[in-house]
């Protein structure tokens, strides 16, 4: 039942950045449903004890990969499907606790909970890069078949 709401609300977080931000409306259910993708794969690795750096870096490229399939399918800029499909990543829980440590005098604790929103932050734009990779190499083979398909050359 916790899981079940984890989904409804990271579908309902990410639809309402999407609304705060003004996308399109034709664009909000698809970066909703790209969120919740990712947030499911991250809560799957989190929960086989991959850790919270790996489920960002992971769920980071599949909001990658997914937002440029979107993107290609509704004809709209990818930025349009990342940034709301991002939101649930983020790792405000950790700054706040790093900003309140500080300011409590609690260097230790604070620097821990900034190491936390560096890896973290770091894992999320690691995910976007290997992302771009895979969607620059999926673009690359499908340009190739298409040119081999129109001179009729038969790949070895």
């Amino acid at each position: 039942m916790a899981f079940l709401i984890s989904i409804v609300a990271t579908y309902a977080a990410t639809v309402s950045f999407g609304i705060l931000i003004n996308i399109p409306r034709r664009a909000l259910n698809v970066s909703g449903l790209i969120g919740v993708l990712a947030w499911v794969i991250y809560s799957g690795i989190v929960q086989i004890g991959g850790g919270s750096v790996t489920g960002n870096l992971i769920g980071a490229f599949v909001i990658g990969v997914a937002s440029m399939q979107a993107a290609r399918h509704k004809k709209m800029p990818v930025i349009i499907f990342t940034i709301p499909s991002l939101v649930p990543f983020v790792p405000g829980g950790q700054a706040y606790q790093m900003i309140k440590n500080f300011a409590l005098g609690n260097p230790a604790v604070a620097a821990d909970y900034l190491l936390q929103v560096v890896m973290i932050a770091g894992a999320l734009a690691f995910g976007f890069v290997l992302s771009e990779l895979a969607n620059s190499l999926q673009r690359r083979y499908l340009t190739r078949q298409k040119l081999l398909k129109q001179t009729g050359i038969k790949e070895k």
